[in-house]
């Protein structure tokens, strides 16, 4: 059992008190302020009158977007127009009772609103201001349009993705956003360093987050290799072994993981053979090794090679599929799912992937409808009228 479950109802929230003003959209920004409001800050998301861009990604049931929900669970929902000095005022307001704010505007829009981190903190000298954009806020690539698909391309990540492919030269599609969710967690990173650092100095300070740089992160290899020439191994070190039902995933990243595989294949000799008894030495000679051992993993099932392989340590895995990885018991164990509502019903939401031992981390259960918290900070944020619930959504309560 989980420490959270003997500690229920004991445990706080690491960032309760805190309020954070969300102009971000799509997956980067939201992805950090969600992580936010997880560890317990207010976060109020500012939305056009249209809803922000996710409100309409499917999956949809009752016209309500679960990956919207994914993002955007337990945060409070405001419609402004920004273009308008009411909205500004308001978001001035705001700011003033504000700890952080998060946008992924391109540079320059939150200046030409006057709402940059310069305009803010004359009302606000605490106020943490983390704007997130594709290349950085300066530059000579500062407001070139941006989404992860073209930080991919952008960075090398996916021509390095597609050098580990072999006899291919077309890069793969895009369909999963390392760069949004990357960035976004190390937005979240910067933040919470500035509010510990805010402990000290009583200032806040203005966070720049380049997509660019988080990918090329990812890079680690290719970032060295692209100065110093180390040649490929004859094949990836890292990819499906063949078995007779499917594949499986071997990783070797030991001397130990080394000399217990070679003994589940039945290939102990091969410890002290030249080809194979240091690391340099089975690189080079990696397509050899590794075609012995699928002359023994194609005699057995994927199940069969995954009890061997695990019986002797060696780390490996099938390959599976983002539903079968979620019915995988360890995750039930772990409590790494939440339920949550919106309008259109209830669905699962994927917890953050750490545990605290003395804080709750697991996320609010509403995701709220456009516009809900509106009226709620009428008076607050100096609206007199004329902007409340867009028609056709009602107010649920948080």
């Amino acid at each position: 059992m989980q420490l959270a479950d003997k500690r229920e109802g004991t445990l706080t929230k690491v960032m309760a008190g805190l309020r954070v003003l969300d102009f971000s959209t799509t997956i980067a920004g939201p992805h950090c302020t969600r992580m936010l409001a997880d560890m317990g800050a207010e976060v109020i998301k500012i939305e056009t009158d249209g809803g922000e861009t996710m409100r309409t990604r499917p999956p949809l049931r009752n016209g309500c977007s679960t990956a919207f929900g994914q993002l955007n669970v337990g945060k409070k929902s405001v419609v402004l127009d920004l273009k308008s000095e009411d909205g500004k005022e308001a978001v001035r307001r705001l700011a003033a009772t504000s700890d952080i704010l998060v946008e992924n505007f391109r540079p320059g829009v939150m200046r030409r609103l006057r709402l940059d981190y310069d305009s803010l903190r004359q009302v606000n000298p605490r106020l943490i201001y983390c704007s997130i954009s594709g290349y950085g806020q300066t530059g000579p690539s500062a407001e070139l349009p941006a989404y992860a698909p073209v930080i991919h391309a952008a960075s090398g990540y996916d021509m390095a993705h597609l050098a580990y492919q072999p006899g291919r030269n077309r890069p793969d599609y895009c369909g999963i956003y390392h760069a949004d969710v990357v960035t976004g967690t190390y937005g979240f990173g910067a933040i919470a360093s500035a509010l510990y650092q805010r402990t000290v100095t009583g200032a806040g300070q203005h966070i720049d987050v380049s997509m660019l740089e988080t990918m090329l992160s990812l890079t680690l290899t290719e970032l060295q290799s692209s100065q110093f020439a180390v040649p490929p191994p004859p094949r990836p070190m890292f990819g499906p072994t063949e078995t007779a039902s499917g594949y499986v995933m071997i990783t070797i990243a030991s001397e130990k993981t080394f000399q217990a595989l070679m003994g589940v294949i039945g290939r102990p000799d091969w410890v002290s053979d030249p080809r194979f008894a240091t690391y340099a030495a089975r690189r080079e000679n990696w397509a050899e090794l590794m075609d012995g051992v699928e002359i023994w993993s194609r005699q057995l099932s994927t199940d069969a090679c995954l009890r061997v392989l695990g019986a002797a340590g060696v780390p490996a895995s099938a390959y599976r599929s983002v539903s079968e990885a979620l019915a995988d018991p360890q995750l039930a164990h772990r409590q790494a799912l939440s339920e949550v509502r919106d309008e259109g019903g209830s669905f699962q939401v994927l917890n953050l992937p750490f545990r605290m031992s003395g804080a709750d981390t697991a996320p609010a259960k509403t995701v709220s409808a456009l516009g809900q918290h509106t009226d709620a900070l009428r008076q607050e944020i100096g609206l007199a009228g004329g902007l409340s619930i867009p028609p056709g959504k009602t107010a649920a309560t948080s």
